[in-house]
């Protein structure tokens, strides 16, 4: 079978096309997806709008198991379930879509949402423990979105029905991240992973792009919002606030749908005009 070449119209069915040997177009709904990092937060966010899509979410965590559990309990629909596991270690990491694909039979969507980000500025931090946060973030941020993405990819190529994959950056990967450098490199380098994976995967009809948040309430970060650093934190948006995990989720969600293959290979800014690219 021949796969067609970039630029041939990737998603136009076709004889000689690999994801369309049935006929099948991808869905919109009723899809089996797999979060990370959704205990609670954007990927809580992310898994009720799936859920509430229609869609069969498995729920993955690294430690907070009773917050999944209570994501999980929460979501509309019915068919999800729960994966945990250290995604820094590759073995548990092809557990973890292992067992995902088991629970949902199969992975039509990945969403790569978990990540550290632990603050660590260089004029202030020694050399051992910058050594280990930057392992850490590398393990966790860029080496667990890799080995996830070939991991559910090469299901989504087997299964031969498309698939889209959805990676979380950040508006750090092109800002800086003075005090948390580890993070923005981190994140850049998914952000180039998708676009490398989105030129691999088009001719099987999978769509991969990641988003760049800007800040976005959460309980990691509720302590940043508080008092003055919060201000000038909602300052840096001309709307004067920050984004709600929803807000990015409902991005994400239609990343994930068939009206978004167009958009495979983009890093979609969600900052409020926060920071501007050019």
């Amino acid at each position: 079978m021949s796969v067609p070449p970039h630029g041939s119209g990737a998603g136009i069915p076709r004889a000689d096309f690999p994801c369309d040997d049935q006929g099948m177009e991808f869905p919109a709904t009723d899809r089996r997806v797999l979060i990370t990092g959704a205990s609670r937060g954007l990927g809580r966010a992310a898994a009720h709008a799936f859920a509430a899509n229609g869609d069969r979410v498995a729920v993955h965590y690294g430690t907070r198991e009773d917050d999944a559990r209570h994501t999980r309990a929460a979501l509309p629909g019915s068919g999800h379930v729960l994966v945990g596991g250290d995604l820094s270690d590759p073995a548990v990491a092809a557990e973890v879509a292992g067992r995902a694909a088991d629970g949902l039979g199969g992975i039509d969507v990945l969403v790569n949402n978990a990540a550290v980000n632990v603050r660590h500025p260089l004029p202030g931090t020694p050399y051992e423990e910058w050594v280990a946060v930057w392992q850490q973030h590398v393990s966790v941020n860029l080496l667990a979105t890799a080995h996830l993405s070939h991991l559910a990819g090469r299901r989504m190529i087997d299964a031969g029905n498309g698939g889209r994959i959805v990676n979380i950056g950040s508006r750090g990967a092109f800002r800086g991240e003075p005090d948390h450098p580890a993070y923005g490199a981190t994140k850049a380098a998914v952000h180039a992973l998708g676009q490398s994976l989105a030129v691999s995967l088009a001719p099987y009809g999978i769509g991969v792009a990641s988003v760049a948040p800007g800040f976005f309430g959460t309980e990691r970060v509720a302590d940043r919002l508080s008092g003055a650093e919060g201000e000038a934190i909602r300052a840096q948006s001309p709307f004067g606030r920050v984004a709600t995990p929803e807000e990015i989720a409902a991005a994400v969600l239609w990343l994930a749908s068939p009206a978004a293959e167009w958009s495979s290979g983009t890093v979609l800014d969600l900052n409020g005009a926060s920071y501007l690219r050019t």
